[in-house]
């Protein structure tokens, strides 16, 4: 399990661009559990949509992306404070089932797939209350900066 301190030393993203508030439970070479609390105050909803709150599609695949990003440092044994970062590359796949509204939890897995000169691949779903909103194949690069 890891806190939001945690989860700030194993991804470079800050507000409003964090999406992962905590882990749940992490596998090295495996799985990630994580969750994002979705709230009113979330800048997004200012303008999508003001008088119906709807979280956007691409910033779900990102929040899959990042827990997936946690998931390729901690299978890596790296940390970005080392000199790395993990780019999103590529999706693939990508589904949207539901909306997600404020006040869901949105709870992110992500399964590792494999790993091919430096390029990550990873099989991903959001959920709200045990329903499926989203799922992608997520394609991460490894990055010296």
């Amino acid at each position: 399990m890891m806190d939001i301190q945690e989860v700030r030393e194993y991804l470079p993203h800050r507000y409003p661009f964090l999406l992962v508030d905590r882990v749940l439970d992490v596998q090295a070479g495996e799985s990630i559990e994580a969750i994002k609390n979705v709230t009113i105050n979330e800048p997004f909803f200012n303008g999508h949509f003001p008088h119906d709150p709807i979280m956007p599609g691409v910033l779900i695949v990102e929040a899959m992306a990042q827990a997936a990003g946690i998931l390729g440092f901690v299978t890596e044994n790296k940390k970005p404070g080392d000199g790395y970062m993990y780019l999103l590359v590529g999706t693939d796949r990508a589904r949207f089932k539901r909306q997600v509204v404020p006040g869901d939890q949105l709870h992110l897995h992500a399964r590792f797939l494999t790993v091919k000169r430096n390029i990550l691949k990873f099989s991903c779903e959001a959920k709200v209350d045990g329903k499926l909103v989203a799922s992608a194949e997520m394609l991460v690069a490894e990055q010296r900066v």
